[in-house]
């Protein structure tokens, strides 16, 4: 798979030094908890590793990316498709911000806008769709302001702290994608 190269971020494959640093984040509550429950908590060691032979190895209905910083292409956190469903052209999406300190500083937006460039010019999918717990507001904020709608909800699916939570199902499609003017940044590039 290409490199994804943005202004500020980098979508590269996973390598297996990687491990490292998504162990720095998998059993971080103040991250998972803002997940859905692909990563439960506490993740073993072996887990993660299986998680990152899978990303290595790939497979024919997933891809993902590591979302590193352009001028070390360090890994900050991970942006993957999942489902890839080439017969109705969709697919879902997971992303995390792994660093903490990097957070809300608009990386994710970025790696969100490139990795819909793929999808639609690359992989010529037709959606993109993910889900996203109704009490992590800066996801939202980030998956609307890169053209993500609101589909419907998912009432009460996810426990946490002793209460049930929605999960909200967002999603784009390749018309909103051009209709909001491809690759609005002008950061995309393959390499």
């Amino acid at each position: 798979m290409p490199n994804l190269i943005g202004n500020r971020v980098v979508l590269r494959e996973y390598r297996k030094e990687d491990l490292l640093y998504m162990r720095q984040w998998v059993n971080d509550p103040e991250i998972v908890d803002m997940l859905s429950d692909v990563f439960l908590f506490p993740q073993t060691m072996n887990k993660t590793e299986q998680f990152l032979n899978a990303m290595l190895e790939g497979s024919v209905d997933a891809r993902g990316f590591v979302i590193s910083l352009r001028e070390t292409l360090e890994y900050i956190g991970q942006i993957d498709l999942h489902r890839i469903d080439w017969k109705n052209r969709s697919a879902e999406l997971g992303i995390v911000i792994g660093n903490k300190l990097l957070q809300g500083l608009g990386y994710g937006t970025e790696a969100m806008q490139l990795l819909q460039q793929f999808v639609f010019e690359r992989l010529q999918l037709n959606r993109l769709e993910l889900e996203v717990l109704a009490y992590n507001s800066p996801a939202i904020h980030c998956y609307l302001k890169c053209g993500f709608q609101e589909e419907g909800r998912k009432r009460q699916r996810h426990y946490y702290k002793g209460e049930y939570h929605d999960v909200i199902v967002m999603s784009i499609l390749k018309s909103d994608y051009i209709q909001r003017g491809a690759n609005r940044s002008g950061t995309g590039t393959e390499a």
